[in-house]
């Protein structure tokens, strides 16, 4: 697993990550982790198939809309990349 380093954090700010952590009955560290990923996997990030569902519902689109594109494609198995 990754490890993260990371320096010259505040005096302040650490003794209030060490009160959090007790708090939550967590080391330091494992409190740390949680803040990072509770950042980064948010639940209010957009997501890109949430994005484009909701683009196609304002637009007023049907799974019939899309029906055309059936028609459409090429139904032949994709052949693999040839190296040589």
């Amino acid at each position: 697993m990754p490890m993260l380093t990371v320096r010259n954090v505040p005096d302040e700010v650490h003794r209030a990550l060490r009160m959090r952590a007790a708090e939550h009955g967590r080391s330091t560290e494992a409190e740390v982790r949680e803040i990072l990923e509770r950042a980064v996997k948010s639940e209010q990030r957009v997501r890109m198939g949430d994005a484009l569902a909701a683009l196609g519902q304002r637009a007023g689109l049907t799974n019939d809309d899309f029906a055309v594109f059936d028609t459409q494609r090429d139904k032949a198995p994709a052949e693999p990349m040839k190296f040589e």
